[in-house]
Formats: structure tokens, C-alpha cells, sequence
């Protein structure tokens, strides 16, 4: 009777999201030859969450004064003043950071940067 001399490929997930951790634990968990361990463990592969970083998102340099002051709270009309531009024109850089950064609204749209690394709050 001959040995079997394979190893199991080891795998390390490291995903923010605990849904799709427990989701991609039990479908990798099943599957002969891998095997799962933790985070931080030795692991021939680690599938980790593709977070943007801030190079991945192009900000004008007016964009990121706007984002700034809109992490301070500023309204568009304070913004405009602050940044001696038309709240038209706020509006319009205010559109485009929530289209750049794939957000609902003003707060999301902080949050979404800080998250990513473009501001620090």
C-alpha cells in the first residue's frame, strides 16, 4: 500500500466582511486538497478584501480642500466662502466626490474616504 505523500494547500482568509469569510470558509472548507487556517498563520495562499487605496481614487486638489472642509462640517455655502469659489461650484465638486467615491450623501461620502485612506480624520 503506497503513502500519500500530498499536502494540503493552506489558506488564510482575511476578509473584513464576516458574511463572506464564514461564505468563503464553507465553500473553500469542502474542497479536497486545501485546508483553512487563520489569519497571521503560515498559509501557501491568503485571499484578502481588494480595499482601494487612495492612489486608486483620482481627487482634483479643489476636491480634496472640499472633502476636507466637508469633514469639518462645512456647508456648501461655508465651503464656497472658505474656498472663495460659487456654491455652484461646491455642488458641482460635492457631486463628484460622491460619484468618485460611490457615495450616498456627504457623511458617506467622509466615511468612505477616511476609510480608504484619502483623509485622515
Amino acid at each position: 500500500m503506497s503513502e500519500d505523500t500530498t499536502q494540503d494547500i493552506a489558506i488564510a482568509l482575511e476578509i473584513g466582511d464576516p458574511a463572506l469569510a464564514d461564505r468563503l470558509a464553507s465553500l473553500l472548507g469542502g474542497v479536497a486538497g486545501l485546508r483553512l487556517v487563520a489569519p497571521g498563520d503560515p498559509a501557501a495562499v491568503v485571499v484578502r478584501d481588494r480595499q482601494p487605496s487612495p492612489a486608486d481614487i483620482e481627487l482634483t486638489a479643489r476636491e480634496l480642500d472640499v472633502l476636507a472642509l466637508m469633514a469639518e462640517g462645512a456647508s456648501n455655502k461655508m465651503i464656497a466662502r472658505q474656498l472663495g469659489i460659487s456654491v455652484h461650484t461646491v455642488k458641482f465638486h460635492v457631486g463628484s466626490l460622491l460619484d468618485k467615491l460611490d457615495a450616498t450623501g456627504r457623511t458617506d461620502a467622509v466615511a468612505h474616504a477616511a476609510r480608504r485612506g484619502v483623509i485622515n480624520l
